[in-house]
């Protein structure tokens, strides 16, 4: 019988949280996504902006979010108040943090798998595959059911003030950052991390097929 390490575990855990850090970073700087919910969601006419002046603003608030940015954010064309400005700031903190674990997650990825992979071991994709899977399933069901209450429920668990309720008159910046936009950012976070478990899946049968797992003996979780 084979059998899971309580190692294993901890080792889907470590993947779970560099795929979900890989997808935050990807689709952060994936600006494409944006620039077709320009025309999708119909912001120039929301906003009363033209397509350049958005489109300036946004590349100048990610530009901000990179970890390799130094400074305070400053929009080309859009006025912003303190509190608005804060709140960038913690969202930026964020973001780097995702970064930072992300970097962290990847090292430790390799390591592991390049000992794995000595010890013809390959459990520890299976694992990975289900644990990875299990938070977008639960983000996916929350957005499904009440995207508006999982939206509000997100500022709260992140932040500990109301900086992110924005007044258009004087942050018009939020006229351009509908809401439906960041559900669009969520879908592809959850669509990268399905693929990227699904990768982990489909190795790991393969692996299973030519190579054959290594037999444990120790007790642990029955698959």
């Amino acid at each position: 019988m084979r059998r899971f390490k309580i190692t294993d575990i901890l080792i889907g855990i470590v993947f779970t949280l560099l795929f979900i850090s890989a997808a935050v970073v990807v689709t952060i700087n994936f600006r494409p996504l944006y620039y077709l919910d320009i025309k999708l969601l119909h912001i120039e006419a929301s906003s009363g902006l033209s397509k350049a002046v958005i489109r300036e603003n946004y590349d100048a608030l990610i530009d901000y979010c990179s970890p390799f940015f130094r400074g305070d954010l400053r929009f080309p064309s859009l006025a912003a108040s303190e509190q608005g400005l804060y709140h960038f700031a913690e969202v930026k903190n964020i973001f780097d943090g995702f970064y930072i674990l992300g970097a962290i997650t990847l090292v430790l990825g390799i390591i592991i798998m390049i000992q794995k992979k000595k010890n013809r071991d390959y459990s520890y994709l299976l694992v990975s595959s289900i644990t990875a899977i299990v938070l977008p399933a639960i983000v996916a069901l929350g957005l499904s059911i009440d995207f508006d209450r999982s939206f509000v429920l997100f500022h709260k668990i992140f932040f500990n003030n109301d900086y992110w309720l924005f007044d258009p008159t004087t942050d018009p910046v939020i006229t351009i950052l509908p809401d439906t936009f960041f559900m669009h950012c969520a879908i592809m976070i959850i669509i990268i991390v399905v693929i990227l478990s699904a990768v982990f899946l489909t190795v790991y049968l393969q692996k299973r097929r030519h190579a054959g797992i290594k037999n444990r003996k120790n007790k642990g979780l029955k698959i």
